[in-house]
């Protein structure tokens, strides 16, 4: 084990599954295709919607129509290039552009039937039998779109017998896979702090945040929020991963000397998100395949120690890196709208589709 990377013990282990409100059951399940090519998430993920709606595109045009798309988007406009908040549009402004608006409809619908299958397999899994709820994060829940494809999802696995509710993360999915990160530390950890840093690393971008804790209006983080962030669109450029790392320890870099500026106390602690499977050690066993540059997994590279090294001191001291996986962190975030259930889980809707199962310490109400 790298020693630089081991947290403290009152700061927690990277990748735990026991953490102080929850316990996480499984976390990063690659579900394979029935024909053993792919994985079965990845028809729930930002690429396959954008793939569904650009076959229904091809099919009108196959039939010898107009492409309703092309007025409101630009003639030409390739399908990935749509932003989400037109599509939204369109759906707003039926009235104007009905066609549109259905062909907007028909990848929503088709979209949710894949979606919908997905969560049937991981129903099925063992680890995931009896879950009660399930929150929906990610890039995708930003727009309505994906906040109608969630509500579909739920529709069909009640109508199919499946006794689940679907619901989207209860924060921005920005702030939720923030916040969250303050959920992988002790309380005792977190005690005379106003603050705390945080990363989410994903596969086409990373954000930082500076999250402010409320623990004197909240003590179970509830009231946590994102008092400023960062990002960076990785995916936009060629960068390796060294420099992504150095990039990140900068951004967060900033985030500290603004919190010196407001004159709001720092946590010692630093938690970090991370597509993958997490060694307790701190390595990414699998699954960082879609992180910038590539060699993010395996024992020799250790992403919180090198992470820490790049950062330095905040005041006199280092403070401890933790590392999770980033579906985890989301869905830790909303653990205190679960108190009514006792068995629940997290899909993330982004480059892949994210996965976490949870259990309450104490069990809840059973709604």
């Amino acid at each position: 084990m790298n020693r630089d990377a081991e947290p403290s013990p009152t700061l927690g282990r990277h990748g735990a599954r026991d953490l102080p409100s929850v316990r996480v059951d499984a976390y990063n399940a690659e579900l394979s295709e029935p024909g053993g090519e792919g994985f079965l998430g990845d028809r729930a993920s930002n690429r396959a919607f954008v793939e569904i709606l650009e076959d229904w595109r091809q099919r009108v045009h196959r039939g010898g129509g107009e492409d309703p798309l092309e007025d409101a988007v630009g003639e030409g406009t390739a399908t990935h290039d749509i932003d989400r908040a037109d599509l939204d549009d369109l759906l707003h402004d039926a009235e104007e552009g009905p066609e549109a608006a259905g062909l907007v409809h028909s990848a929503i619908e088709d979209f949710a039937q894949e979606m919908a299958g997905v969560v049937r397999r991981f129903l099925r899994m063992e680890e995931w039998r009896g879950t009660e709820r399930i929150a929906v994060g990610g890039g995708f829940l930003e727009a309505r779109i994906g906040i109608m494809a969630v509500g579909r999802v739920g529709v069909l696995l009640k109508a199919g017998g499946e006794r689940v509710d679907m619901r989207p993360v209860s924060r921005h999915p920005d702030e939720a896979a923030l916040c969250g990160a303050a959920h992988l530390a002790p309380p005792e950890a977190l005690a005379g702090a106003d603050a705390m840093l945080a990363a989410d690393i994903g596969g086409t971008n990373i954000r930082v945040g500076l999250v402010g804790l409320r623990l004197d209006q909240a003590p179970d983080l509830s009231r946590a929020h994102v008092v400023s962030s960062e990002r960076w669109r990785h995916a936009d450029g060629e960068a390796d991963r060294d420099e992504a790392v150095a990039r990140l320890a900068g951004l967060l870099r900033n985030l500290a000397d603004e919190a010196e500026d407001k004159g709001l106390r720092l946590a010692p602690f630093v938690g970090v998100g991370c597509p993958g499977m997490i060694a307790s050690d701190g390595t990414i066993e699998r699954g960082g395949q879609n992180l910038p540059g590539g060699n993010w997994e395996g024992p020799d590279f250790n992403l919180p120690a090198t992470l820490a090294s790049a950062f330095g001191k905040l005041g006199d001291r280092r403070p401890d890196f933790v590392l999770h996986n980033d579906a985890v962190v989301q869905g830790l975030s909303e653990t205190h709208t679960m108190q009514d259930v006792s068995r629940w889980g997290v899909l993330t809707i982004g480059t892949g589709l994210g996965n976490a199962r949870f259990s309450n310490h104490k069990p809840g109400r059973r709604g």
